[in-house]
């Protein structure tokens, strides 16, 4: 692993200021693709549309990300960091209002997929800034710290935006999140360092990127990880429901969310030294979540246990994938970057629909064997890939000067 000599010197402790900032560009970016989701009803009415039609509004947003993410990054990896990093969060400021004034279903539609493409751009950037700007020792826990708006965003975010949109409309839900990317755009100029894009002669096409050892099989455990998790999380309430288990849904994603905080906290003191151990014991502790719910959703202490354990070993897995991604795509991290996401939404979007098939066709019962034989095939990867990927000890600390 190298890191991209710049013109601004990493200092000895974690910029605090600048890696929160770019922990609510995460936030914003999760809580503006998943809060429709919660307020469909409210959305149908006020658009005059139906639910199915309301949900399309989070497939465009995803479609978005999908879209932009490799594209837009490779279009920009040689600009300056904070001008893109801006441009990102000036579109979320932007589409939002958009989607908080417009009475027009297809130019809302138009909104969200420009909301996804911002939001692919700061999926791109965000890892490899956030590397940058720290010495190589301290870079899984500086990941870890910029990762943290996404467990806030579904475990706190999501619940408080559906609620105040039930209570006060969803308009107001997104137009809030349109003054915090107002107030992040300040936040960053005032915090945040500048760094030089990548040098163009340092720069390799995307597909030659995706052929650099290491690559494929961290892709592949982004997927299957993914997969499952997104298969799950999606239809958590039908499970439920079909489990027998008396529980509130709004209960137990909350539940999830917080036990996502500590792990996102253990991962950051684990990636430096342990990254090939804690992603293997990250997919364990899902399969053994897998078994648990497979077995006796119904039963409270296996219930809660299983949703403990499930945010547990999720809450880390930006980072640590991330951090995996970027040691094996050395000078080309902000592309491998944009793969992630391509991946992760892939994986959202085959967890929807994947997991629609299986619900209309085997029943939700079959949900935790289907993850576990994801996760057992994640697992498998990443044990192989021990040459590149997901390699033993600890993480290097020597870089070439001219390199990423």
């Amino acid at each position: 692993m190298t890191v991209i000599s710049n013109d601004h010197p990493a200092p000895a402790q974690l910029p605090v200021a600048a890696l929160l900032a770019f922990a609510m560009t995460g936030f914003i970016a999760i809580l503006t693709e998943t809060l429709p989701a919660g307020l469909l009803p409210q959305i149908g009415h006020g658009l005059g549309i139906s639910n199915v039609l309301a949900g399309q509004l989070v497939t465009a947003y995803a479609l978005g990300s999908l879209l932009a993410a490799i594209p837009l990054t490779v279009l920009t990896r040689n600009w300056r960091r904070r001008p893109v990093l801006l441009l990102a969060i000036v579109g979320f400021f932007v589409f939002n209002t958009i989607t908080t004034v417009s009475s027009s279903y297809p130019l809302t539609l138009v909104a969200r997929f420009l909301a996804g493409v911002a939001a692919g751009l700061a999926w791109g950037i965000l890892a490899g800034y956030a590397r940058r700007l720290v010495p190589v020792h301290l870079q899984g826990r500086a990941l870890a710290l910029a990762m943290v708006g996404t467990p806030l965003a579904l475990s706190v975010g999501v619940p408080a935006g559906s609620w105040l949109g039930a209570l006060a409309g969803w308009r107001v839900s997104f137009g809030i999140m349109s003054a915090l990317a107002l107030i992040l755009i300040v936040w960053v100029l005032a915090t945040v360092p500048d760094l030089p894009g990548q040098p163009k002669a340092g720069s390799l096409p995307a597909h030659r990127v995706l052929l650099l050892p290491g690559m494929r099989p961290v892709l592949c455990v982004i997927f299957a990880w993914m997969l499952g998790h997104n298969i799950l999380y999606t239809y958590i309430a039908p499970f439920l429901a079909a489990a027998g288990a008396a529980v509130r849904v709004d209960v137990v994603l909350l539940l999830f969310g917080l036990a996502a905080l500590p792990g996102i906290w253990i991962i950051g003191l684990l990636v430096d030294r342990w990254l090939r151990l804690a992603v293997l014991a990250s997919l364990a502790l899902f399969a053994l979540v897998a078994i648990g719910l497979g077995l006796d959703a119904a039963a409270p202490v296996v219930l809660y246990a299983s949703v403990l354990l499930w945010g547990l070993s999720f809450g880390g897995a930006a980072t640590l994938l991330q951090t995996a991604s970027a040691d094996a795509a050395g000078a080309n991290v902000d592309v491998a970057q944009a793969m992630v996401t391509t991946a992760w939404n892939l994986a959202i979007a085959g967890g929807g629909l994947f997991g629609g098939l299986l619900l209309g066709g085997a029943g939700a019962a079959v949900f935790p064997w289907v993850l576990l034989a994801l996760l057992v095939t994640g697992w498998l990867v990443a044990w192989r890939a021990t040459a590149h990927g997901f390699q033993p000890g600890r993480r290097a600390v020597a870089a070439p000067a001219s390199s990423v």
